[in-house]
């Protein structure tokens, strides 16, 4: 059984930052894209980055937001610097088996799925 579990949100202060860490069991990270995605209250899911070999971002977090992998552990992170009030939202991980090289940020696309971790950026 594939299993993803996310950690690490909590309440932080605008320019503040938080590192996500989604922790997969029952199979390794090598052969799978895994997708961090987030949903804010009133709004659609949407994809906020994905990892293969390299990393894919979704316009509005670029430049603030790295994601990475170790394999070894079976771990992706997510490290969100600079945080608006825009980036509260449930964050969730996903994965998908990769099939190319590159990843891409749309919902449907992923099969597996994390529990969730709130995120929330406010004074």
């Amino acid at each position: 059984q594939l299993q993803l579990v996310e950690s690490g949100g909590g309440l932080v202060q605008p320019g503040g930052s938080l590192r996500l860490s989604c922790i997969a069991s029952g199979f390794t990270l090598d052969y799978y894209a895994i997708g961090w995605f987030r949903q804010a209250p009133g709004k659609e899911r949407e994809g906020v980055s994905c990892i293969t070999s390299s990393g894919n971002y979704a316009d509005s977090v670029k430049g603030r937001f790295t994601i990475s992998r170790d394999n070894a552990k079976n771990t992706v992170y997510l490290q969100m610097n600079s945080l608006k009030s825009e980036d509260t939202a449930i964050y969730y991980c996903a994965a998908r088996y990769r099939l190319y090289p590159t990843c891409g940020l749309g919902v449907t696309s992923y099969s597996a799925w994390g529990q969730g971790t709130q995120v929330t950026v406010s004074s």
